[in-house]
């Protein structure tokens, strides 16, 4: 009669460890990764490392855009020596926006992050609606519904495939 209670006892130790052995497992796991955990109101949020997400997208616009003054400042200079066509131009032009959209990507998702085409995507969108909303202002036209769509899936797809990318690297 007393092996009943004994082995209903040992049964409890050894689920008792058990869980104590994957609740630290998992503890360790969360310290190994880049999120970290918090507990609010009764739940547990995953926060990235860098903050929150919308900050971090505000950081990656405003690199991308920094990068096109850059470039654009640059171009500008090597215009006066060099004097390109207006094919080269546009063709110059098209690409620092891409490069501008990358360079924002990287510095708004990062590498290794979940969600990186969504968040590129949206990234490259918000960055050319900008584009063509400043452009608009500037020469005091409207530019055609093609033209305007053609430039915001450009940056849609530009982002996207950047955050796809960096997404899948392995964080440093």
């Amino acid at each position: 009669m007393n092996t009943m209670p004994e082995a209903a006892f040992r049964r409890t130790v050894y689920r008792a460890r058990s869980l104590h052995t994957m609740w630290q497992t998992e503890q360790e796991a969360m310290m190994m990764t880049a999120t970290t955990a918090r507990r609010t109101g009764g739940r547990t949020k995953k926060r990235r490392a860098g903050g929150p997400v919308w900050m971090r997208l505000l950081k990656g616009l405003g690199a991308a855009l920094l990068a096109s003054l850059a470039g654009v400042a640059v171009f500008a200079l090597l215009m006066q020596w060099i004097r390109p066509s207006d094919g080269v131009v546009r063709i110059f032009n098209q690409v620092l926006k891409l490069v501008s959209i990358g360079f924002g990507v990287f510095v708004g998702v990062g590498r290794g992050q979940d969600g990186g085409l969504l968040r590129g995507a949206l990234l490259g969108l918000v960055y050319m609606a900008l584009g063509v909303g400043v452009y608009a202002l500037l020469t005091g036209c409207s530019p055609s519904a093609s033209a305007w769509l053609a430039d915001l899936g450009m940056g849609v797809a530009g982002g996207g495939i950047v955050g796809m990318l960096l997404t899948g690297m392995s964080p440093r």
